[in-house]
């Protein structure tokens, strides 16, 4: 099984151009889009935050059962959903503005331990910045790494968030001996500063970064680095591409029983290439429809 720890809150996506223009909800959040599209491609798969019992609270947890996502470690509160408000521009680039004041999922506590057979754990976005639920989810990383558990990062930075940016840069750098796979966008990099050798030199035993359209590039701890272009597609908005990529390298990863230092330093580079252009795949196909659909299965092929 992998666990996938993290928010999950509703995106307001408008439907037109304009700053009046209507909002439509959607169920999202790095973290639960990243649950979503494990569970759709067919990897067991677990969700650990904390949902509203409010209508917005109740759909989230209903999608992640009908991608049939293990919610059992799911913890509940009376506080409302966090709401994101996405603004798409002209290229389909998505960003936000966050509603997270006394919101249910930042008040997330550190949970009894972690299902039986987990093989990875997943951490990122908003819920590694929100106190006080982002300490609860900083141990649980060191816990897992520390237990032998492959952890996965993705940053998936929210400046507008961040209230002190050197704070939370000493405190990215202070995770990574705790990450065996740190995927982030070119966007987050040059945020947070630093290079994949450095990264590496860190704890992670690959680093992934993501290109736009362009494609990704992988590092791996013996000095390789393999590129795929990105698939040619009709961009609609690219709302939850990044975290199909992290589900779909996750996803192959388990396939070819990689989820731990020795698997990943076994792979070479057919593994790679096959790997990259698979979560190359699924981003396109999530970036070519509305909103964070990301793909199952059948849609995609195997890593």
């Amino acid at each position: 099984m992998i666990v996938v720890a993290g928010e999950a809150l509703i995106d307001l996506v408008p439907q037109d151009a304009g700053a009046l223009a209507g909002l439509q909800p959607a169920l999202g959040g790095g973290p639960y889009n990243t649950a979503v599209a494990l569970g759709r491609l067919g990897s067991p798969t677990a969700f650990c935050s904390r949902l509203s019992h409010d209508a917005f609270g109740q759909a989230l947890l209903d999608g992640l059962r009908h991608a049939s996502v293990d919610v059992s470690g799911v913890q509940r509160g009376a506080e409302p959903t966090t709401l994101a408000v996405a603004t798409v521009g002209a290229d389909g680039s998505a960003a936000y503005s966050f509603y997270v004041d006394g919101t249910a999922d930042r008040l997330f506590e550190m949970p009894a331990g972690l299902p039986p057979g987990v093989r990875a754990v997943s951490f990122g976005t908003c819920s590694l910045v929100l106190e006080p639920g982002a300490s609860a989810y900083e141990e649980l990383m060191r816990t897992a790494a520390a237990q032998g558990v492959f952890t996965a990062l993705d940053p998936n930075i929210r400046a507008g968030l961040i209230p002190d940016a050197d704070a939370y840069r000493a405190r990215f750098r202070g995770w990574l001996p705790s990450v065996s796979l740190l995927k982030l966008s070119e966007e987050d990099a040059r945020w947070l500063g630093g290079t994949p050798r450095e990264w590496l030199a860190a704890g992670p035993s690959a680093v992934v970064v993501t290109h736009g359209g362009d494609g990704l590039t992988a590092y791996t701890g013996d000095g390789a680095e393999y590129f795929v272009p990105g698939e040619k597609v009709d961009v609609v908005d690219t709302i939850g591409a990044g975290d199909t990529v992290n589900a779909a390298l996750l996803h192959g990863l388990a396939v070819h029983d990689a989820l731990s230092a020795r698997g990943i330093a076994g792979l070479g580079a057919a593994q790679w290439t096959r790997l990259l252009r698979f979560a190359a795949r699924a981003a396109a196909i999530t970036c070519s429809r509305a909103g964070a659909e990301p793909p199952y299965a059948a849609e995609v092929g195997e890593p």
